[in-house]
């Protein structure tokens, strides 16, 4: 469950990283592929333009906090997309690891323990909430 503390912690913090968005995703992206060099197979289009995507959906999910109602749909659509892309389950890891890395080094001292669990509790959500999208997905076909 966010707190009300923990959603302020995540869009105060997301605030500081948007203005460096491009240099945040690439750095993200660059972690990922360290992280697990196989999924860098997965993304075969122009980087500029995913990473692109990725800052819109990072910033539509934490303005998306005020209004989780309206949240869900659109991360459970993200969800049963990512499913048709060969995404699993064991990849929402190495993505959490990869944004919680690049949200240290975007934060530097300002990426508290509580800014992290806070990270970590929202990551959690969604990853979860698109998860069961893709399997439900699945099952439908």
């Amino acid at each position: 469950m966010l707190t009300a503390t923990q959603k302020t912690l995540v869009q105060e913090s997301f605030a500081t990283i948007a203005p460096i968005a491009d240099d945040a995703a690439a750095l993200f992206y660059r972690r990922l592929f360290e992280i697990d060099p196989p999924l860098q197979r997965m993304f075969r289009g122009d980087m500029a333009e995913q990473r692109r995507k990725l800052m819109q959906m990072l910033t539509a999910a934490v303005k998306g906090l005020d209004r989780i109602d309206q949240l869900v749909p659109v991360v459970q659509d993200l969800g049963r997309r990512h499913g048709t892309y060969g995404v699993e389950d064991r990849h929402y890891d190495t993505v959490g690891a990869a944004l919680l890395w690049t949200l240290e080094k975007g934060l530097g001292d300002a990426f508290t323990p509580d800014t992290k669990e806070a990270w970590a509790t929202v990551y959690g959500i969604l990853a979860g909430t698109m998860k069961e999208a893709a399997r439900e997905a699945l099952a439908a076909v």
